[in-house]
């Protein structure tokens, strides 16, 4: 399954952050996903296919 994001989508992972949150902001789009943890602030990037098998939920859309 292709999860279809947009840039300031809002998104739920199966693990969470060691912070605790689990909660992520989608800002950056490509062959890899930038995310940015809504609890603390920590930035990465993770390989799309990577993201597609631990993705949960939208918690937010984006703008188009």
């Amino acid at each position: 399954m292709v999860v279809k994001l947009r840039i300031d989508d809002v998104i739920r992972l199966a693990k969470a952050h060691p912070c605790g949150s689990n909660e992520w902001l989608v800002t950056k789009l490509g062959m890899d996903i930038g995310l940015s943890c809504l609890g603390c602030g920590h930035s990465m990037r993770i390989m799309r296919t990577k993201l597609d098998n631990s993705f949960r939920e939208f918690i937010k859309r984006g703008l188009v």
